[in-house]
């Protein structure tokens, strides 16, 4: 998809050195994926304390 944005170039140029990425396409692409990996996860968090396993359920037995 193609769209036009106005970006805070400060924001974008700091991005660029701290992820070594080298265009702001494949920047913006990363970032995207960030958020929605993010959001998943907050997604997630959100199940925290609302599953019950039973009374038998020997997780440790999995490991091996």
């Amino acid at each position: 998809m193609r769209t036009n944005v106005v970006l805070d170039e400060k924001l974008v140029k700091e991005a660029l050195q701290l992820s070594g990425i080298k265009t702001k396409r494949e920047l913006i692409h990363q970032a995207l994926i960030e958020f929605v990996k993010n959001k998943k996860r907050k997604n997630l968090l959100d199940l925290y304390g609302k599953i019950e396993f039973k009374k038998d359920y020997d997780y440790k037995s999995m490991r091996n």
